[in-house]
């Protein structure tokens, strides 16, 4: 692996990996600033595609098929993210159709769009799972950017005008901070020439200062959805938490493998499935952004059982908050995260991706031996420290299930 500048400043990762039929490239695009209005940002992103000045939608998709390239973008609150991949020989074809798209989109079916995703997003929300999803996240992310959820964006799209989408656009070019990651077997000297004919011209920020406000949580909320046709109650409780480049973030990701993420020997699992019988789903997900992470467990049951499930949450953070992580277990959890990171590192694809992302979070892309270190240094008493400190913040629950399992319990699930 390889570091080095495009004579604009653009940070280019070079994953050179022998004997392999395909390369790779992700570029992100790391925002400055934000949208203003929720769901900007995802219009922006779903008309990359639909035509630029020198090809039509139609002719972007039959290149991409004919060509074996796979091409796609995504936005969050804090990046934007064009990944691409195809076989060797076509490498230098592939980033001039992502020069293209990138650069000289022309935004074409705004309106199109506009009702397109209105539709799909309702769809989406007829999920009880979704729904509560969507209104964990506005919650906990409240007047924040990253609180733009499905909902949020319903009440605000119909607002948004196509000028707000292409200053959005001209926005992200001039401010982002720009990193390309290629993973493949490719020379050296032809690959620098061929990302300098494409993309020499950007203009790269170097005082680059994200304006994502910091995120604060500063009591507990309660956030309640009564849909009376749900079958199952589905009930989201959680925390802020460290993000990538806090020092308690390996301790957060071995936490998360103890308590839900490892499957059928996780303490929730085993608890409120194997024992209690509550559910066939209950799990916990570290999400880290680039101002905050978020630890959230997640259960779906029988809403009788709400009151219940929720009192098992907290009998199980109670423990890894006061009961030290013996040995067996701590070193099981450790194998489990260790081993899972294998499969980022499987494809070209998983390669490109990864390493641009752990330069884009000022971790350097050289960052996951230091992790794997990170990992095998925690203690029992780090991560006995790290639940009292972070479990003892202000959370958020949400519920949503019928009224009448709601009602009863509504003033002691909190």
């Amino acid at each position: 692996m390889e570091k080095i500048q495009l004579n604009n400043g653009i940070t280019v990762i070079l994953n050179d990996n022998k004997n392999t039929p395909r390369a790779a490239v992700t570029f992100y695009l790391c925002l400055e600033n934000y949208e203003k209005k929720a769901g900007t940002s995802v219009i922006l992103n779903r008309l990359f595609l639909q035509g630029t000045e020198k090809r039509s939608a139609e002719e972007i998709a039959k290149e991409t098929e004919e060509n074996a390239i796979e091409l796609y973008s995504e936005i969050k609150a804090d990046y934007l993210r064009f990944k691409g991949l195809c076989l060797n020989e076509d490498f230098d074809y592939m980033l001039e159709l992502m020069e293209d798209v990138m650069l000289h989109s022309t935004l074409k079916d705004f309106d199109k769009e506009i009702v397109k995703l209105k539709g799909e997003i309702g769809a989406e929300l007829d999920s009880p799972k979704t729904k509560a999803n969507d209104t964990y996240y506005k919650t906990l992310f409240e007047n924040h950017p990253y609180g733009n959820t499905y909902t949020k964006i319903l009440d605000e799209i119909d607002d948004i005008k196509k000028e707000e989408v292409e200053a959005l656009y001209k926005d992200i070019l001039a401010t982002s901070k720009k990193i390309i990651s290629v993973a493949g077997d490719f020379d050296k000297e032809k690959l620098l020439s061929v990302l300098e004919k494409h993309f020499g011209k950007m203009v790269q920020n170097n005082n680059f200062k994200s304006n994502i406000p910091e995120v604060k949580l500063e009591k507990d909320k309660l956030a309640i959805v009564e849909k009376d046709d749900a079958k199952q109650a589905q009930i989201l409780e959680g925390w802020l938490c460290p993000t990538y480049t806090d020092k308690e973030y390996a301790t957060v990701c071995l936490m998360n493998s103890i308590l839900g993420s490892s499957g059928l020997s996780s303490r929730l699992f085993l608890e409120l499935r194997e024992k209690q019988g509550l559910a066939y789903t209950v799990r916990t997900v570290f999400d880290p952004k680039a101002k905050c992470g978020t630890f959230s467990i997640y259960i779906g049951t029988e809403p009788k059982n709400i009151k219940t499930a929720i009192d098992g949450f907290k009998v199980e953070i109670e423990k890894i908050m006061t009961i030290p992580v013996g040995e067996e277990e701590l070193n099981d959890a450790k194998n489990n995260v260790i081993g899972k990171r294998g499969f980022y590192f499987e494809t070209n694809a998983l390669i490109s991706s990864v390493t641009g992302m752990y330069e884009l979070q000022g971790l350097g892309c050289d960052y996951e031996e230091k992790f794997i270190n990170s990992i095998r240094n925690v203690t029992s008493d780090d991560i006995l420290n790290c639940a009292k400190k972070y479990f003892s913040q202000p959370k958020v629950l949400t519920v949503l299930a019928p009224e009448k399992f709601i009602t009863p319990v509504k003033n002691q699930i909190l």
